[in-house]
């Protein structure tokens, strides 16, 4: 059901970001934030999908800095996570929604203490407070500030809502509506990157908070390739034209980002036949990455990044029939079918 709260406005100052475009290129660790608070490691020890198949295009961006507090739009507040690092570039951008006296809060981080501190001044200087906590997916990075939060703010362990929730939490449901003042926001289930990913239409802006499934620099890593390609489809129906993404800066032309990122991996799609064709006798995910990106890699983005999506981007060529594979000594041969 729809939650409505009715308040008055309040006049902010508006400032957009720009948007970088990047394309594919080399690591310059030189390039990313200097403060490393967080990071894959903290996020899941155990889950090698929350991680960027993009990095190594990211990387070597001079990546913008994102301020702590930024009033984007009238009705659109962006807070930093504190969360910097090797996979999580700027770091978590959590969006507190609205106009009036009570918003809706969009991701909570990683479970950092300054990001935890960050919210509270910035909801005490503004007169506000929040009514529900909506999340976009499971991931650590963006789930893991609601113990902070509830200890806040008690009132919120019942405003918790997430797809496929937790026993503590509230389910959310494709299309579902939640309303505060100045703010209409429309749950899209968009799953792929995670099997419970949503991303949020804001029908006041034509603007959609898209989550992991589109970033401001580089592009994500996915659970299930063939999903997270049929939900960026979902996506482009909404027809949103701004998108604020979990991670860098305000996408100013997502119709366009999304169509580079379809035509990116159905080009990953390619080269990746490419060399096994040319491999010709099979090849292990592991020998494939080799052959496409040499050995230079950095042992840990080879390891939780390359080599999980170019695993991905076979698993959707044996399902599109192009490629099957053999098991020899414990370990799965790919080769492409002619």
């Amino acid at each position: 059901m729809p939650h409505q709260t009715t308040t008055s406005a309040s006049q902010v100052q508006v400032k957009h970001n720009s948007v970088v475009a990047v394309d594919e290129v080399s690591i310059d660790e030189e390039a990313a934030p200097k403060k490393h608070k967080g990071g894959y490691k903290q996020i899941n020890k155990s889950l090698n999908i929350c991680v960027f198949e993009g990095f190594l295009e990211a990387q070597l961006a001079r990546l913008p800095e994102i301020a702590d507090v930024e009033q984007l739009t009238p009705r659109v507040l962006r807070v930093l996570g504190q969360n910097a690092g090797k996979f999580t570039l700027q770091g978590t951008n959590t969006y507190i929604i609205g106009t009036g006296a009570k918003r809706l809060l969009i991701d909570t981080g990683q479970g950092i203490p300054e990001w935890a501190g960050i919210i509270s001044s910035t909801l005490a200087k503004m007169s506000i407070s929040l009514s529900h906590v909506l999340l976009t997916h499971w991931h650590g990075d963006h789930t893991g500030g609601v113990p902070d939060l509830i200890r806040l703010y008690p009132h919120l362990a019942d405003s918790i809502y997430k797809h496929t929730p937790s026993s503590t939490q509230n389910p959310i449901s494709d299309g579902q509506v939640f309303t505060v003042e100045g703010a209409t926001v429309r749950a899209v289930h968009a799953p792929g990157h995670s099997h419970d990913h949503m991303c949020f239409v804001l029908e006041e802006e034509n603007a959609m908070v898209t989550g992991d499934n589109i970033l401001g620099h580089g592009t994500a890593a996915v659970e299930h390739l063939s999903t997270w390609m049929a939900s960026l489809v979902v996506m482009q129906k909404q027809n949103c034209g701004i998108g604020y993404p979990a991670h860098g800066v305000v996408v100013k032309n997502l119709p366009g980002k999304i169509a580079l990122e379809l035509a990116a991996k159905r080009r990953r799609e390619t080269q990746v036949l490419r060399a096994l064709v040319q491999i010709g006798s099979g090849a292990s995910v592991g020998k494939l990455v080799s052959a496409m990106h040499g050995d230079e890699l950095d042992p840990e983005v080879r390891r939780m990044a390359v080599e999980p999506f170019i695993g991905e981007v076979l698993k959707k060529l044996a399902e599109d029939g192009k490629v099957a594979f053999r098991v020899r000594h414990g370990e799965k041969s790919w080769f492409a079918i002619a």
